[in-house]
């Protein structure tokens, strides 16, 4: 679900960075954007919010605190054809890891994100 007046990932890269804005603004709606509609989530819990609304909820708690996100050390993205593996180095250690889909129009959403594949 693009939104004209945000910005698209016109590449896969384009995604953590966009992620990185929209959390920071607390723009729950923004970073919901950036995902697939039935895209997966995983969760702090073990659980996994599958699709939009289980996402924006996800986004919404995470949010309500207002915490602050910080730029890790991106990754190259590894795209192979219409896919494309993300992966940031957090500055705590930690690791992401998602996959991008390229969208009809070009632009990428992902469509699988894992915040934590160290936890």
């Amino acid at each position: 679900m693009q939104h004209d007046h945000r910005e698209p990932a016109r590449r896969p890269g384009d995604l953590s960075r966009l992620f990185l804005e929209r959390a920071n603004a607390s723009d729950v709606d923004g970073l919901v954007a950036l995902y697939e509609p039935t895209a997966a989530l995983a969760l702090p819990t073990g659980d996994v919010a599958r699709g939009v609304n289980a996402i924006r909820e996800a986004y919404t708690q995470l949010l309500a605190g207002r915490p602050t996100f910080s730029a890790g050390k991106q990754r190259p993205p590894l795209i192979v054809g219409e896919l494309a593996l993300t992966s940031t180095r957090l500055l705590n250690g930690s690791a992401t890891a998602e996959v991008a889909r390229r969208q009809p129009d070009g632009t990428w959403l992902w469509a699988a994100d894992q915040p934590d594949v160290l936890g």
